[in-house]
């Protein structure tokens, strides 16, 4: 397929700068995953969806205040993104990261940043894909850092900076483990009275942990979607997310996704065909004509035109009722994208 074949328009103003003033308040449109039918609905009215014996899967991760201010050794300024942090034993504190600068940066390069009354020097040790190789001091607790002097990651798409609301609006309710630099935002309309009624029906839960990276706003460069080259990310499947998708599945109930990147976590622990325990990097890459091994119900966001979310969505569904369903969402005045409204295939 074209990456063309992908393609909406979309106004801008219906691009969310904001969130709810409620997490829950947002809409939600519904559609059937083989039938195309939409139904339109409150974000509220998602327990009501659910099904005795469905399994809930949310991401877990946490959005580390993942963005930078410094200067080079020139004195120019620059701006660093956080990708992931490489974290093996050999490379101590090394980091990926987009860096923005006036001027190309070469390795051997030095970046300053202050943290309180000092200043922390990391080294650029060369390049990875597009991608930047920095080197911050082994002695420094990275996380802390990052808490003390980052700024939270919004994505491009958001027309603003940082507030200091998004420090926990850009966050799920259940965010445990530190490590994505852009939020799973299926995850952020939940509150403690949506998951209390969640648990009220005797719904079942679960998680997984997909640390999301600053790649997920790279665009796909190439026409033809099958060339394209997924950037890695970190997934963790536990035991005990394996177990309850396997009696989720022998009770004749439905794995639930919360986000794509719970789509993502789950089927690249199912690629044997029955769903394992899984730690480690993914590159999966979900576009029409794939065949869904674990994942029956999708909780998601509207997602980028040409992105390979929408391809997600797509292939969990159908090309044409995506896109006739994110014509529909237009048409009614959904909001769109990371702080946007919801939409539920079921």
């Amino acid at each position: 397929m074209k990456l063309a074949d992908f393609h909406y328009e979309l106004p801008d103003e219906l691009i969310a700068d904001h969130p709810a003033a409620e997490r829950s308040g947002s809409r939600l449109l519904v559609l059937g995953r083989e039938s195309g039918e939409l139904s339109h609905r409150r974000f509220t009215d998602f327990p009501d969806l659910l099904l005795p014996g469905d399994l809930l899967v949310f991401n877990d991760t946490r959005v580390i205040p993942a963005r930078l201010y410094g200067h080079k050794s020139t004195g120019g300024k620059v701006e660093v993104l956080l990708e992931r942090v490489l974290g093996a034993n050999e490379r101590p504190n090394e980091v990926l990261a987009q860096v923005k600068a006036g001027k190309s940066l070469r390795s051997g390069a030095q970046l300053s940043f202050a943290d309180g009354d000092a200043t922390v020097t990391a080294d650029v040790r060369g390049r990875q894909d597009e991608f930047f190789v920095l080197g911050f001091p082994e002695s420094l607790d990275l996380m802390a850092f990052f808490e003390r002097n980052g700024h939270i990651p919004l994505p491009p798409y958001i027309r603003r900076g940082d507030e200091a609301a998004d420090h926990e609006r850009y966050q799920t309710v259940f965010a445990r483990t530190a490590g994505a630099v852009a939020a799973p935002t299926a995850g952020l309309h939940f509150d403690d009275a949506v998951l209390a009624r969640i648990r009220a029906r005797g719904i079942a839960t679960a998680s997984v942990t997909l640390h999301v990276g600053a790649g997920t706003f790279q665009p796909v460069r190439v026409d033809d979607i099958d060339a394209h080259r997924m950037h890695a990310e970190y997934v963790c499947v536990p035991e005990a997310t394996r177990d309850a998708v396997r009696e989720c599945k022998a009770r004749g109930g439905r794995v639930v996704a919360i986000g794509t990147t719970s789509v993502r976590s789950l089927e690249t622990a199912s690629q044997s065909g029955e769903i394992e325990a899984f730690r480690g990097d993914t590159r999966i890459f979900i576009r029409p004509g794939y065949t869904f091994r674990t994942v029956d119900a999708l909780l998601t966001n509207f997602h980028l035109p040409e992105s390979t979310l929408l391809m997600l969505v797509s292939a969990f569904s159908s090309r044409e009722s995506i896109l006739a369903a994110y014509a529909e969402a237009v048409k009614e005045r959904y909001r769109f994208f990371s702080y946007g409204d919801a939409m539920f295939i079921g």
